[in-house]
């Protein structure tokens, strides 16, 4: 069975001379946070950790994290997911509570803590050049693949137990969802969340791109 083509603008080949990358945009569709995203591992710098807890400040309190903490208590509430939270103003406001708490924790446990305990580092590398295949497989893959502070690469134990850390926790606030199938039903759909994550940052860069080469057609196409 043959494989559905990539877009052409996902594939992009290795440059023939090197030059310095150009800086990541910090946020995904102008809203999802991006601030642990980093171009090729050429000249590798470890970070220290501060840096690390730095990443994690700047994704939890990013407007782009609360606006997305206000989307999934909206649809949370419209499902009723957690009846005990009620309904209403003040339901909402339990739902938005837990829904933002679930980002800072998450990100502060895969970005800072564990990364800081273990040595490991919490960015993402861009690969950015190569089939559009490739790239979505190395995208999807550095949910279980990282490097620690050396450059080497080595499985990523930060991204696995700090979100199962984070899904510990939430069972505090979450009166419902408190027994191992529901921990291990959340944890497998945080890790298929930030997969995702990974996949969107990998091919953000082209995307906007196109759509900026589109924008600036259209100006030049109007009297």
């Amino acid at each position: 069975m043959s494989l559905l083509p990539i877009p052409a603008f996902c594939q992009q080949d290795v440059p023939a001379t090197t030059s310095p990358p150009e800086p990541e945009p910090k946020r995904v569709f102008w809203i999802i946070p991006n601030f642990r995203t980093s171009p090729r591992l050429a000249e590798y710098k470890p970070l220290t950790p501060r840096e690390k807890f730095r990443i994690a400040t700047l994704d939890s309190f990013d407007r782009g994290t609360t606006a997305l903490g206000v989307l999934f208590a909206a649809e949370a509430q419209l499902t009723n997911s957690n009846p005990s939270f009620g309904q209403g103003v003040r339901g909402y406001a339990h739902y938005f509570g837990t829904a933002y708490a679930d980002y800072v924790i998450g990100d502060y446990m895969t970005e800072a803590v564990f990364p800081t305990i273990l040595h490991q580092d919490p960015r993402y590398f861009r690969r950015g050049t190569g089939s559009g295949w490739s790239r979505l497989g190395y995208a999807a893959s550095q949910i279980f693949r990282t490097h620690n502070d050396s450059g080497r690469g080595q499985f990523n134990f930060s991204e696995i137990a700090g979100n199962s850390t984070a899904v510990a926790i939430s069972m505090a606030y979450y009166p419902e969802n408190r027994d191992v199938a529901d921990g291990i039903s959340k944890l497998g759909s945080q890790l298929g969340v930030d997969m995702a994550s990974n996949i969107l940052k990998e091919f953000w860069p082209d995307l906007e791109r196109k759509f900026s080469r589109k924008r600036k057609s259209t100006g030049n196409g109007s009297f």
